[in-house]
């Protein structure tokens, strides 16, 4: 994926990277520097008068946007965010991936050139690393995604089509959501990349890496992808009102790590799931009335299978369906009514050489199993 009209994808549609296609810069004067970023009071959604609402928003951008940067490559465009004090800008690892230049371009007009420092294609992260003066560098709070509801306001700010600065309202409109990684697995499959967020604010080609807001000002995503059956004239995506970001949760795990030792492993367990299970595949397996994250494929020799984790093996009335596998039902005490919730806990709380313990529904009998995770291959 060396251009930045990457689309990948996603059932009969597409999921798209948010990077953008070089367009030319804007020739607008640069601004004053604004002060440092500070969380400002949430924004009261239940108003009744509507200028209140609208007074919130102006200053959550007054206050958030000198944290938020452009990133211009000589692949493309994407945005990002300052991290910390140090210089550290947060983005997404395909707005920058195969640049031989990286160019980050903040809100008062400054400008230098960035040095990538961490990447994880596994959730499509990067941390690069810019020389700037303490005025221009503004770090954003960031909040917590466990606590996220869905139907909360949230705002996005990036560059969408080279157009910086730009601001969008939506919602979040589901929660634990998963995307295909970047990375593949040793077969050429995409690892899983979980807990992410989905939200119908408007992202479009530049939005990439930039980040996703709740109404205290709290960074509490990054935007990376779209789905859509539309695109321009020129074939880059167009938003249909279904986009995605990476967790904050996933990025507080990650960016600290890429920061000192510049990647970072993920937690292995060796088993391939369903997405999810219809009435008819409940049925069918003997399972109803349980539901969880039904075992199709154990890794040979991988943690699960050295547990004895056990994948279908028997021939079921559906074409592709084996029968007799563990179905996954709590994971350390946790209900799992997906693999996809199975996925996020695993990547927000474990990482290699961690134990957990399933609990798994084998027959008609519940079995716990304590694995040890490895990293991923």
């Amino acid at each position: 994926m060396k251009t930045k009209r990457s689309i990948l994808a996603f059932v009969v549609l597409i999921v798209a990277m948010l990077a953008c296609q070089s367009l030319p810069l804007s020739n607008e004067q640069p601004v004053s520097v604004l002060p440092p970023v500070v969380a400002v009071a949430p924004i009261d959604s239940n108003a009744e008068n509507p200028a209140a609402q609208e007074e919130g928003l102006v200053a959550l951008y007054e206050n958030v946007s000198p944290g938020t940067v452009a990133i211009i490559t000589d692949q493309g465009q994407g945005s990002g965010f300052v991290y910390d004090a140090q210089g550290h800008i947060i983005t997404n690892f395909h707005v920058i991936e195969g640049a031989q230049t990286i160019e980050v371009r903040f809100t008062s007009g400054f400008m230098a050139y960035g040095t990538i420092i961490g990447t994880d294609t596994d959730s499509d992260l990067a941390i690069i690393k810019v020389d700037a003066p303490a005025e221009e560098l503004h770090p954003l709070p960031l909040g917590d995604s466990d606590s996220l509801k869905v139907g909360q306001t949230v705002v996005a700010i990036g560059n969408p089509f080279g157009l910086d600065g730009t601001m969008t309202v939506g919602i979040i409109s589901a929660l634990g959501r998963t995307l295909d990684a970047i990375r593949e697995t040793p077969e050429g499959r995409p690892f899983t990349a979980g807990d992410i967020i989905q939200t119908d604010a408007a992202i479009n080609p530049g939005n990439s890496g930039g980040p996703l807001f709740n109404t205290s000002g709290e960074v509490i995503g990054i935007n990376r992808a779209i789905r859509t059956n539309s695109t321009t004239d020129t074939g880059q995506p167009v938003n249909s009102g279904i986009g995605f970001a990476i967790s904050v949760n996933i990025i507080k795990r990650v960016a600290p790590v890429l920061i000192e030792t510049g990647k970072y492993d993920y937690p292995f367990l060796g088993i391939s799931s369903m997405d999810s299970l219809s009435l008819v595949v409940v049925n069918e397996l003997g399972l109803s009335p349980y539901t969880g994250a039904y075992v199709t494929e154990v890794v040979s020799g991988g943690p699960a299978d050295q547990a004895g984790i056990k994948a279908g093996s028997t021939s079921t009335g559906i074409t592709g369906l084996l029968g007799g596998g563990d179905l996954i039902v709590a994971i350390d005490g946790r209900d799992v009514r997906t693999f996809d919730e199975l996925l996020a806990y695993l990547i927000t709380n474990k990482g290699p050489g961690d134990t957990v313990t399933l609990t798994v529904l084998r027959g008609t009998e519940k079995v716990d199993v304590t694995i040890t995770l490895d990293k991923r291959p």
